[in-house]
């Protein structure tokens, strides 16, 4: 297979990873509701590769690569790539669940998942804590090319307790992933403090001169489409990952469309239910929606006592009966 990245339209814009967000009811949703020349890649959550290789864990592991049958025919229509992000900290079970990915389900990349600061992931050696062990970090990179076709790609941070921007990013580079999105915070900021974008541009200038067949893209706090335009062009990258941005706008991706009124809001919340009734319904907790009720149920009169009815209900029918009068 083709490496894609190489071929995309620029800017590319990328919906990121992010835990009980991106499964295949969200990512269908974006792509109903979203330009699709404004949106050009997608990642699954974030998916552990002990879980994948351990024979009873995979059962619910692999439940964050499922792609309905629904986001297949919209991602071919649209041309918007899918990427299945993988974590952890064996370079070997990289090799082996990469090769499980690779022939089994359909996906246009993998990800490694090098960035997520959370304790109980990096205790464990795993996702940002490979950022103060590179020579682990490359060799994970190089077990996971090894073991497939698809375009491999990096997701990180700047460092741990501080900048070493241009030290980690010389280390990535020397591996040659397909593609770099870089975010602008190290381990310990979390998402606490604002992302330092000059640092992104440390690193997208240090890969021009080193590696500038790789394109880069930044992350952290870009809060429209136009904000992630400019920063391309500021910072010289290739793209822009959205992350928190899609809960402020989850028309984000449709910038040139009006902001949406009350009924169609409340609408697209509907159908975000309906689609995960439609898919998870006897799999997953319905309590897991209830983290988007607040991008719909904000901007007019009475959505804060909306979403406070809204967070006691305890099925998809409830949410339709509950949204009946408002939407009459």
């Amino acid at each position: 297979m083709a490496n894609f990245w190489k071929n995309i339209k620029q800017p590319i814009f990328a919906l990121a990873p992010m835990e009980d967000v991106t499964d295949t009811a969200f990512r269908e949703l974006m792509l109903k509701i979203s330009d699709s020349t404004k949106l050009q890649v997608l990642f699954t959550e974030f998916t552990s590769v002990d879980g994948m290789n351990h024979p009873v864990g995979r059962v619910r592991v692999s439940e964050r690569l499922v792609v309905s049958e629904e986001e297949r025919t919209l991602l071919k229509s649209t041309g918007v790539k899918l990427v299945a992000q993988i974590w952890g900290s064996k370079p070997e079970l990289f090799h082996s669940v990469t090769k499980l990915i690779t022939e089994e389900y359909d996906f246009d990349g993998i990800d490694i998942n090098m960035g997520c600061p959370v304790k109980n992931v990096v205790k464990n050696g795993a996702c940002s804590a490979l950022i103060g062990d590179p020579e682990r970090a490359k060799e994970i990179v190089l077990a996971t090319k090894e073991a497939t076709h698809l375009p491999v790609s990096v997701k990180t941070r700047t460092g741990i307790r501080e900048h070493i921007t241009e030290e980690w990013m010389t280390h990535l580079l020397s591996v040659k992933p397909a593609a770099i999105t870089l975010h602008g915070r190290t381990q310990k900021m979390m998402s606490e403090k604002p992302a330092n974008w000059e640092e992104v541009g440390k690193a997208s200038l240090l890969r021009h001169a080193l590696e500038p067949e790789i394109p880069m893209l930044g992350n952290g706090d870009v809060w429209t489409y136009q904000q992630g335009v400019d920063y391309c062009k500021q910072y010289h990258l290739e793209g822009i990952m959205i992350g928190r941005g899609i809960f402020q706008n989850p028309w984000f991706f449709n910038p040139e469309r009006d902001v949406p009124m009350q009924k169609e809001k409340l609408q697209t919340l509907i159908n975000h239910v309906d689609i995960f009734d439609r898919v998870w319904t006897g799999t997953k907790n319905f309590n897991l929606l209830k983290r988007f009720f607040k991008i719909y149920a904000n901007g007019f009169d009475g959505a804060g006592a909306l979403r406070g009815k809204l967070m006691e209900t305890r099925n998809p029918e409830e949410v339709r009966i509950l949204l009946q009068d408002y939407l009459a």
